[in-house]
C-alpha cells in the first residue's frame, strides 16, 4: 500500500469516527432531560402592597406570566396568561372588561371563567398569599381548575 493510500484511508477512518461521535452526541442531547431555566421555572413574585391594587382592577405581570386580579370584594386571584384551549397568551381587554384570546376567540371574565368557547375550562391560577399586607404569587406551578370557587380567592 502506498503512503498516499494509507493516508487517505486514515483520513476517511478519522472522518467516520468523528461522524459517529457527533451522531452519538446529538442522540444523547436529545434523550437527556432538559433543565428548566430559572426564568422558565417560575418562583415567588412579590407583587407589592395590597392597598395599591384597586378593587375591580387587573394588573399584568409579564415577567411572571400572570395577571393579578383584585375582585370587587377585595380578594385576589393570580390568573395564568395562557388560554386553556391551545396556550395562546390572553390579553386583558379593559374596554370589554374581559380576557379575550386572539387565537380562537375564547373569552374569560374577571375571575377567569369561560364566557365564550372553545376554551374548555377557566384560566389556571397561581397560588396567592398575603403576608403583612404584601401580595406574593407563587408561579412555580399553575393550579388547574374546572370552575371558580370562592376558596380560590386570597384575602388578607
Amino acid at each position: 500500500m502506498t503512503p498516499r493510500r494509507s493516508f487517505l484511508g486514515l483520513a476517511w477512518l478519522g472522518l467516520g469516527v468523528a461522524a459517529v461521535a457527533e451522531a452519538a452526541w446529538i442522540v444523547a442531547s436529545f434523550l437527556k432531560p432538559r433543565q428548566r431555566s430559572p426564568q422558565a421555572g417560575g418562583g415567588l413574585v412579590v407583587a407589592g402592597p395590597s392597598d395599591i391594587f384597586a378593587p375591580g382592577s387587573v394588573t399584568a405581570f409579564p415577567a411572571g406570566r400572570f395577571y393579578l386580579v383584585r375582585l370587587e370584594d377585595g380578594g385576589f386571584l393570580a390568573l395564568n396568561r395562557q388560554c386553556t384551549h391551545l396556550g395562546c397568551s390572553v390579553p386583558w381587554d379593559e374596554a370589554a372588561g374581559r380576557f379575550a384570546c386572539p387565537c380562537h376567540a375564547s373569552a374569560f371574565d374577571l375571575r377567569g371563567d369561560v364566557l365564550a368557547p372553545p376554551a374548555p375550562r377557566p384560566l389556571d391560577l397561581f397560588a396567592v398569599r398575603i403576608e403583612n399586607g404584601i401580595v406574593k404569587v407563587d408561579t412555580r406551578a399553575p393550579i388547574r381548575r374546572s370552575a371558580f370557587e370562592p376558596s380560590q380567592v386570597a384575602r388578607g
